[in-house]
């Protein structure tokens, strides 16, 4: 087993304006589950594959423990992959596709059927073993690949979106599948999802990455409960947390027709800069009990059983301002009265609320 260390590694792709990968420093703990999540185009595979050496490293450094491993081939570097797109050898059965890496670096034979053996039970696979990968579904497909990385006993398991492939029954079963594994097994883990949901719900510790940057690495609950600015705060959690523009005003932030009460030592952090976000979870929101509160015109309610999802845009605004007001979303008890086309007034948990720059995108409070 092994750390995982970038020291400002860097990317530059021929002809960009910008680094793909800008200045990455990460520490990756022994036997740790560290999960890359971000939009396309963040930065996320490139950082795996610069680890794997698949891409070269422009500047700085990543160390596998205490191994300087940015000039190392990927031979050299004891780690296994697991690909988006499985990358097995159609002619080879499944025993020989797990063991053909063992196969090449000389492992004798006996050896070699009980690594695969082994593997094979951990995953569920004893009795695919002599079938060729045509005769898999897609979700045996993807343990084999697993299990091709597991035989080898690597130091570091590097996971390029594996479950995309996957239709969405089947990546919820096979995500706490590896997660159950990766727990097992002990071996270091990087793993790259654009999926927030995927990434919320098996990493040790979540790293935030946008435009080549590193947002933020925290646990899932760190990163839901106290983002570090509005990026990292609307791109975690599912519906995305409410990002409501105000005018800090004395006694609080301004919404509507609305002063939503924000402390004179938070606003004193502005700096003088009246524009303010607050960002309020669809979960913070309840309906007002003396009416006052956001007002809020309600166009779309989803009954879910035992809670209700409003979909609704701040009140007062002209049918052209609609088009382009910022969504805000309440999840509210199902025995709350609901319907489409009236007004609510809403009221957030102060104490759950959090107030950002609008013009910095930092959280302030």
């Amino acid at each position: 087993m092994a750390t995982v260390s970038f020291k400002d590694a860097t990317r530059v792709y021929p002809g960009a304006d910008h680094p793909a990968v800008d200045k990455l420093n990460l520490e990756i703990g022994d036997g740790e589950f560290m999960v890359l999540v971000g939009p396309s185009g963040c930065g996320k595979s490139t950082s795996l594959r610069m680890l794997a050496g698949l891409e070269e490293v422009n500047a700085g450094a990543i160390y596998i423990g205490d191994r300087d491993v940015t000039d190392l081939p990927p031979k050299d570097r004891d780690i296994a992959m697991v690909f988006q797109n499985y990358a097995l050898y159609p002619h080879m059965t499944v025993a020989d596709n797990m063991g053909f890496a063992l196969k090449m670096q000389n492992v004798p034979k006996a050896e070699r059927d009980q690594r695969v053996a082994e593997a094979a039970k951990l995953l569920g696979l004893e009795p695919f073993l002599s079938r060729k990968p045509k005769a898999l579904s897609g979700g045996q497909r993807q343990r084999v690949a697993m299990g091709r990385a597991i035989v080898r006993q690597p130091q570091v398991f590097l996971m390029d979106e594996p479950l995309s492939n996957l239709d969405a029954k089947l990546r919820v079963s096979t995500r706490t599948q590896i997660a159950a594994l990766q727990q097992r097994l002990g071996v270091t883990t990087v793993y790259v999802t654009h999926d927030q949901v995927e990434a919320m719900t098996m990493g040790d510790r979540v790293a935030v990455m946008k435009d080549g940057l590193l947002q933020q690495c925290d646990s899932p609950l760190t990163l839901y409960e106290s983002p570090k600015n509005l990026f990292v705060a609307g791109f975690i959690g599912s519906p995305a947390m409410n990002l409501v523009q105000g005018k800090a005003v004395p006694g609080g932030v301004q919404v509507g027709d609305y002063v939503i009460p924000v402390s004179r030592e938070v606003l004193g952090r502005a700096g003088g800069d009246t524009d303010l976000t607050l960002g309020i979870r669809p979960e913070h929101l309840s309906a007002s009990p003396d009416g006052r509160g956001i007002g809020v015109d309600v166009a779309v309610v989803e009954e879910l059983g035992a809670d209700s999802y409003l979909y609704g845009t701040p009140a007062g605004l002209s049918p052209d301002e609609k088009l382009t007001a910022t969504q805000i979303v309440a999840r509210l008890h199902a025995g709350h009265p609901l319907s489409k086309h009236t007004t609510i007034r809403l009221v957030p948990d102060l104490n759950k609320m959090h107030v950002f720059a609008t013009k910095s995108g930092e959280r302030i409070s």
